[in-house]
């Protein structure tokens, strides 16, 4: 089989798995089980606070003591195994701690599918930076095809949501330790090494340099802005319900495909990442980035399912390059600034930075202000105003990161990762 194909299913799953029940878990919470709101947000809490530290912990493993592919799989089955206990849950508190411990196993997942990919290219004399894009993007289609499926199977509120995910979890698991190449650790200890390095902690030195702890910390707050898409971007369509002149509309009713045009949009962008990173350079790309988030929050704030359905299309394209050119590109980024010693390592920082510190930022945070400022007496959300405020919290992003991050772009550095 080829090995470029072997990764392309690879990814393919890998966000399969997450994009059965991610999106769609909100109404599971709200709509089945009808648990309290402001419970909601620990639940994607979860996302981070297990990225706080796995993602971390299983680079250092895959760098210095196991084979990157094997640790992949195992997590994975550990996962799908726990998703599929998660539908006998039946209070709130249970459901937070069952739904934590499968975060635990499947959040490194994503630093590690992204390692074994670099690995497996450049072992292969691949170009990095031509084709990993390509094989990335089929993850997003995974994402998209699993939205699909839960809300076509009339799953979108039910517990059938998490079957889907764990049964591909498990097979992912099985597949790793079949088709993937090895990966075996690439760290090795001299004899002069010091604590950081025999622990495998000397991936933290990037902390040391200005431009990596200035790209970390942004990488936190951009983090924090897509969990507030993943929380709350189909719940908000979905309570149009509630209004008699939008209840029936076709839109409201599959508001998990409509939202799906997110992941096509990121289909496009992806295979633009080359180009753009080697005409622009990181901080132009991530400041592109920065400015779709107030984009997509802004259009999002004056919306409607009927007339005002445009802009929550054109939100959903524009969210394609919000993600990816900070996900996708920032990951690229990171490779380049790093060796193969501590490759997996330094990929578990981004995503501790990303999936850990600003999930738990972005979940936390915003289910406060919510409850605190934008709850309407009646119980109802103010949409409009929980947009606007998170538009707003993106722009101030945008401008700080100009003045802070200091970057000139050299497009030869990216021949780098090649090497």
């Amino acid at each position: 089989m080829n090995v470029k194909f072997r990764l392309t299913l690879m990814s393919f799953l890998q966000f399969f798995v997450w994009g059965a029940w991610l999106i769609t878990v909100a109404n599971y919470w709200f709509e089945t089980k009808k648990w309290p709101g402001v419970e909601f947000g620990a639940v994607f809490s979860t996302l981070g606070i297990s990225s706080l530290f796995m993602p971390t912990l299983a680079g250092i493993m895959a760098d210095r003591w196991i084979n990157a592919e094997k640790l992949y799989g195992i997590l994975h089955v550990l996962s799908g195994i726990v998703l599929l206990y998660l539908p006998q849950v039946n209070d709130s508190n249970t459901f937070f701690w069952i739904i934590f411990l499968a975060m635990i196993f499947y959040m490194p997942t994503i630093a590690l599918s992204n390692s074994i990919g670099y690995t497996v290219l450049k072992s292969g004399n691949f170009n990095v930076i031509k084709d990993f894009p390509p094989i990335r993007v089929w993850g997003t289609i995974g994402f998209i095809i699993a939205m699909w499926i839960t809300n076509l199977t009339g799953n979108k509120a039910l517990e059938g949501q998490f079957y889907i995910a764990a049964f591909a979890a498990i097979f992912l698991g099985a597949y790793s330790f079949v088709f993937i190449p090895k990966c075996p650790p690439a760290g090795e200890t001299n004899a002069n090494a010091g604590f950081l390095e025999i622990s495998g902690l000397n991936a933290f030195s990037l902390f040391a340099k200005y431009k990596m702890a200035i790209f970390f910390l942004f990488s936190m707050f951009l983090g924090g802005a897509l969990q507030l898409t993943n929380m709350y971007g189909d719940l908000y369509i979905s309570e149009f319900k509630n209004v008699p002149e939008y209840a029936n509309l076709w839109v409201v009713e599959h508001s998990t495909i409509i939202m799906s045009i997110s992941q096509i949009s990121e289909t496009i962008f992806i295979l633009a990442i080359p180009f753009f990173l080697r005409k622009f350079g990181i901080k132009k790309v991530m400041l592109i980035s920065m400015i779709a988030w107030v984009l997509r929050f802004g259009l999002l704030a004056y919306s409607n399912p009927a007339d005002g359905l445009w802009m929550i299309i054109l939100s959903c394209i524009i969210y394609g390059m919000a993600f990816d050119f900070f996900n996708v590109s920032g990951s690229l980024f990171v490779e380049s600034t790093t060796n193969s010693k501590i490759r997996s390592s330094a990929q578990g920082l981004f995503m501790m930075m990303t999936n850990g510190f600003g999930a738990i930022m972005g979940s936390y945070l915003s289910g406060i202000i919510i409850k605190t400022y934008f709850t309407l007496p009646d119980g109802a959300n103010d949409w409009k105003n929980i947009w606007i405020s998170f538009s707003i919290y993106a722009a101030v992003i945008t401008l700080l990161f100009a003045v802070l991050f200091k970057h000139k772009h050299n497009a030869h550095i990216l021949k780098e990762i090649n090497h």
